[in-house]
């Protein structure tokens, strides 16, 4: 899927509109391989470095643990869909690195977000730390901290 809506773009380097295109492009692909199920493309865009931080507090996985726990569900055809539907992108003054945050749309947990970050390597641009969290209402705020604050084993 091709980024459809506009990318917010801040960056201090000539290059930058060319390098957001490439790095929305790479998110877009991590995200189509995630829902193919294609471990192999999935797994590509990491940096060897690379840090993949879940939902849950226990879930913080380098790129080997976390291919370890998703090999099983990419072999059984399940990925995980996630649709953006707003994203920033932001390089640093000399290109070699992106930051971004995006909106993400998914069946099971509604709107989530994402955040990262991207090194332009030899091989093009690379997710070296991506993180997926829940967006809590403010409304919601203090029940879900409750459930976070609640003792485990209670």
């Amino acid at each position: 899927m091709r980024w459809a809506l506009p990318v917010l773009l801040v960056a201090a380097c000539s290059a930058a509109p060319r390098q957001a295109n490439d790095v929305t492009a790479v998110l877009d692909d991590f995200h189509d391989a995630a829902a193919k199920a294609d471990e192999a493309r999935y797994f590509a865009h990491f940096a060897p470095e690379g840090v993949f931080l879940g939902t849950d507090a226990t879930e913080r996985w380098t790129v080997e643990a976390f291919r370890e726990y998703a090999e099983p569900h990419f072999s059984a055809g399940r990925g995980w869909t996630y649709n953006a539907v707003a994203r920033h992108v932001m390089l640093s003054a000399d290109g070699r690195f992106a930051w971004f945050d995006e909106k993400l749309k998914n069946e099971k947990y509604g709107l989530t977000r994402g955040t990262g970050v991207l090194r332009l390597t030899d091989e093009g641009w690379k997710i070296a730390h991506y993180s997926l969290t829940f967006l809590v209402p403010n409304d919601a705020a203090q029940a879900v901290v409750a459930v976070i604050k609640k003792p485990a084993g209670d």
